[in-house]
């Protein structure tokens, strides 16, 4: 275990974990085995003469963990990531720097977000989800597991277009989403779809490419129905 002198720690450590730089745990917040708080980028580890931890904990710039959060084993926080209070993450997640998420979200099982990455509040992240940089996520969304979001359009380019997803938005497994796109709120994802162009708002899209099939109101009604039926 590696625990700086510079964070601040009000949470209960599992143990093994290691937290480096200025970085904050909020009351309440329980940090797992093998947890990594506030790794440091790549940049700077570069830069280092000397390899140590607290070379690494002299460099980085620490994360900040919210109140009443749940870090599961092996998950990495790179600096200057921040989370809002009553976050959780499963096992093995990757959170890169600058990436910011707000209340009560939730990040499935070896899912990787990267780093510059925006995500509101309440929402539910499944496992293996891939976020690159530049994605916007808003509030109340399902992502379902292993969703890939791109954001170049020609790889490799030095230009990134990130993928914007409105609040209520539900994708389903498998989904891809094509770099630059804009998902309307309320919208539906199919899962498998790879979705190549913005989607309006309150409509449901399936398919290769991806094409609208019904509203959202119609996808709400087969829903209650199937929950209904015996």
């Amino acid at each position: 275990m590696f625990l700086s002198n510079r964070a601040k720690f009000y949470g209960l450590l599992e143990g093994g974990a290691k937290i480096f730089g200025p970085s904050l745990v909020g009351e309440g917040s329980i940090i797992g085995e093998g947890v990594v708080l506030g790794y440091p980028i790549r940049k700077k580890i570069l830069s280092l003469k000397e390899l140590s931890l607290g070379a690494y904990d002299a460099i980085s710039d620490g994360c900040k963990i919210g109140k009443s959060c749940i870090i599961r084993s092996n998950t990495v926080i790179y600096e200057g990531a921040e989370l809002g209070d009553s976050v959780e993450t499963g096992h093995g997640v990757l959170i890169r720097e600058k990436t910011v998420i707000g209340d009560g979200t939730r990040i499935g099982t070896y899912s990787v977000i990267d780093g510059n990455v925006k995500i509101g509040a309440n929402n539910n992240i499944q496992t293996g989800v891939y976020l690159p940089p530049g994605t916007q996520i808003g509030s109340g969304i399902f992502i379902g597991p292993y969703v890939t979001i791109t954001n170049d359009r020609y790889p490799p380019s030095p230009k990134v277009s990130g993928v914007v997803i409105e609040d209520g938005v539900a994708v389903g497994s498998r989904a891809v989403l094509i770099a630059g796109i804009r998902i309307g709120r309320r919208a539906v994802i199919g899962a498998g779809a790879v979705v190549t162009k913005d989607v309006p708002p309150d409509t449901v899209v399936i398919g290769v490419p991806a094409r609208i099939i019904m509203s959202r109101s119609d996808y709400d009604k087969k829903q209650q129905e199937y929950l209904l039926s015996e």
